[in-house]
């Protein structure tokens, strides 16, 4: 195989999708494996919907993600520049020459006479198509609508045949043109539409393999009549299966998080989310579940893409950033769970917080949802402090031990293990039960029924404020 050069050509009319980011993360991998380019390329000719903006977070996605171009915006190439809106130089003469052969026309129908055909072939179940109108129109009667006012758009004439191509993942695929009809492809010799700027644009930028997803197969026979004409080279084509909910219908807002920046405020880390879309219609053909990119990029292989749709299993996702967090060093969680912890908590004890929570975290925001006892406890009905059967004497017998047993403590404060050791200690010597000891303490320094143990609120808030919440338990329980 050539050097491959692959692309990802994402529209800036919304924030970077997890289904473009893992179409990204394959061109990406595809290309490492092969030594060839990884190009980015932006498709901004829908000046209406396109927003700096968004392709700011399209390219901030894919920095965050590791997937780092070769050629594109803010990186440069010699096949610039890379986004469509500055390209208009180079549509020019492919979109004259289309005319001059005859594959293109113009076309005149409104938009309401469109409708109304579209109108028509769906009661008679026939596929929607544009029926010919204007192909055969003569030039005193183009002219006549050019006098009108009429708006028009250049339309291919299809030819009727069978288009074939090899996918690279689902193999043969053929598309009857009769079908297609004739299909719009420039608004005018400047400004191409998708299918015929995806064309001319992967042309000039000398691509070899287009990779992307299976809802993009429609628009491969049309793309590969345009090439016909203009006689240019075919690429290889591969189409990636969709990304489905759990219940197997199309990944949608309403039932998943669609965009990247979801997930990266929710507190998941870039390479459990990088690991875990690889697997998102990959088969690594192996038991081994976490890859680090670099294992990732010599293990890929496109014959080993699946035809069928991948299930975004978030529990899957959630144990495998899970498996992340707990491979961060306590230096680097402290940073990266910064932005989840609550503003006022000290830095010293954001520090224990996260040293205590760790264990249990999946998702960074998990950190915040149970930190806000780490800075103070609300109010709380007494009656929660009793364990079971207990009398409120015996709570404050339970919590004046507790209290007597937290002053005296020193050294313990050092870690969690320490605090336990040390109050288990206590509890065995004093005869105690421990559930008449633990219950009403850990609910004194929390202020909920489940929380962390008291052990590790006690390490995370020290001695004064251990004893100081001891004390308003105390006090209201009299």
């Amino acid at each position: 195989m050539m050097n491959p050069r692959v692309r990802i050509a994402p529209s800036p009319t919304g924030f970077l999708h997890l289904g473009t980011a893992r179409a990204a993360l394959f061109n990406y991998l595809f290309a490492k494996k092969n030594n060839g380019a990884f190009i980015v390329r932006i498709e901004d000719t829908d000046l209406e919907r396109s927003n700096p903006a968004f392709t700011k977070d399209i390219l901030d996605g894919m920095r965050w993600l590791g997937l780092a171009w070769d050629e594109g915006p803010e990186g440069g190439g010699e096949y610039g520049p890379y986004e469509q809106s500055k390209r208009t130089d180079s549509y020019r003469k492919p979109i004259q020459k289309l005319i001059t052969s005859g594959h293109l026309y113009e076309c005149f129908c409104t938009p309401d006479e469109l409708e109304s055909e579209r109108i028509e072939a769906a009661k008679h179940k026939q596929a929607p198509k544009y029926s010919g109108h204007c192909r055969n129109l003569s030039e005193p009667e183009r002219q006549k609508f050019r006098e009108q006012g009429r708006m028009s758009i250049l339309r291919f004439r299809t030819p009727e045949k069978t288009v074939r191509f090899r996918d690279m993942v689902r193999g043969e695929l053929s598309f009857d043109t009769s079908l297609i009809g004739d299909f719009s492809v420039a608004r005018n010799v400047e400004t191409p539409l998708y299918n015929l700027a995806v064309v001319i644009d992967d042309e000039t930028m000398n691509i070899t393999h287009v990779i992307r997803g299976e809802d993009h197969i429609s628009n491969t026979p049309k793309q590969l009549l345009l090439i016909e004409a203009l006689r240019y080279r075919v690429p290889e084509y591969a189409h990636l299966p969709l990304i489905l909910n759990s219940d197997r219908s199309k990944m949608s807002k309403r039932k998943n998080k669609v965009s990247l920046i979801e997930y990266r405020n929710e507190g998941y880390l870039p390479e459990a989310l990088v690991n875990f879309m690889a697997l998102l219609g990959w088969n690594p053909k192996s038991e081994q579940e976490i890859f680090s990119l670099d294992e990732l990029v010599q293990k890929f292989d496109l014959a080993s893409v699946n035809k069928a749709g991948a299930v975004l299993n978030l529990e899957k996702l959630n144990w495998m950033n899970g498996e992340y967090v707990k491979t961060k060093s306590l230096d680097e969680l402290i940073e990266i769970a910064a932005p989840f912890l609550p503003k006022d908590l000290p830095k010293e004890r954001a520090r224990k917080v996260v040293e205590v929570q760790r264990p249990r975290v999946n998702v960074l925001k998990e950190f915040s949802s149970e930190a806000e006892y780490f800075v103070s406890v609300e109010d709380f009905p007494a009656e929660r402090l009793l364990w079971k059967t207990m009398t409120p004497e015996q709570g404050r017998a339970a919590l004046a031990a507790a209290k007597d047993v937290c002053e005296k403590a020193e050294q313990e404060y050092e870690s969690p293990h320490a605090m336990e050791a040390y109050l288990k200690d206590v509890i065995q010597k004093r005869g105690l039960k421990p559930g008449e000891f633990l219950w009403p303490l850990r609910v004194a320094l929390s202020g909920r029924e489940r929380s962390h143990s008291p052990f590790e609120i006690a390490y995370v808030i020290g001695k004064n404020e251990t004893v100081k919440r001891i004390d308003r338990a105390l006090a209201s329980l009299k």
